[in-house]
């Protein structure tokens, strides 16, 4: 998990430096260069909060953590939903020069592998810079029996929580992963969100080729 050689060669590319300058007091001086240091996501929650999740979980001892710390808890939010307000409440805006956040809740990563010798916690980690998510990456579930038991409970979640952000049940995508599916993984970058970090711009509609008339 090498510090962004991506970001590196854009960075380098566009400004000639891996030191991006500071704009104004929103946007200080960062530095790209790696390695980015690497977060535990359950270390970092803990030390922001105290709350830890491998130790609250379930909706009323997390709902209860959240409460004593002040951190608003919406009604009717499933557990992945309020430890998904905890970092993005609690932890992000902190991330202001470039860090990896690691090893998530399987609750909240529904097709990443199981981290080894772990129930819980899953192969996955997320990039920030400036507090904004940047990328994020996972080892690729291929275990069609687990992928199974993640899909029905992403169905729970639908009927009794009404969201419907969860996955829908899929059975062509089981079978291909019955046929077989080699050790593989992957990761998404938010080229939007980089080159308005590498451009110095607010706003995502400075940097798209064809924006939107209304304002985004």
């Amino acid at each position: 998990m090498h510090g962004g050689g991506d970001d590196r060669s854009i960075a380098q590319d566009t400004t000639g430096s891996m030191i991006l300058p500071a704009i104004s007091e929103k946007r200080p001086e960062i530095n790209l260069t790696p390695p980015w240091p690497r977060l535990d996501l359950r270390s970092e929650i803990m030390k922001r909060t105290g709350i830890d999740f491998v130790e609250t979980r379930d909706i009323e001892s997390l709902s209860k953590a959240m409460q004593e710390c002040g951190i608003h808890v919406e009604p009717g939010s499933d557990w992945g939903r309020l430890l998904d307000k905890v970092i993005s409440s609690e932890v992000e805006p902190n991330l202001i020069q470039p860090h990896f956040l690691i090893d998530y809740p399987v609750e909240m990563s529904p097709f990443a592998k199981r981290k080894p010798g772990s129930s819980d916690i899953v192969e996955r980690f997320e990039a920030f810079v400036m507090g904004t998510e940047l990328a994020n990456a996972f080892t690729e579930l291929n275990d069609p029996v687990d992928q199974r038991e993640r899909f029905e409970q992403q169905e729970r979640l639908r009927e009794e929580f009404d969201n419907d952000e969860a996955d829908r049940l899929d059975e062509d995508f089981l079978i291909a992963i019955e046929h077989g599916m080699p050790p593989t993984g992957g990761l998404g970058l938010g080229i939007d969100r980089l080159t308005m970090l590498v451009a110095g711009e607010e706003s995502i509609r400075e940097i798209l080729l064809f924006p939107a008339m209304r304002n985004i």
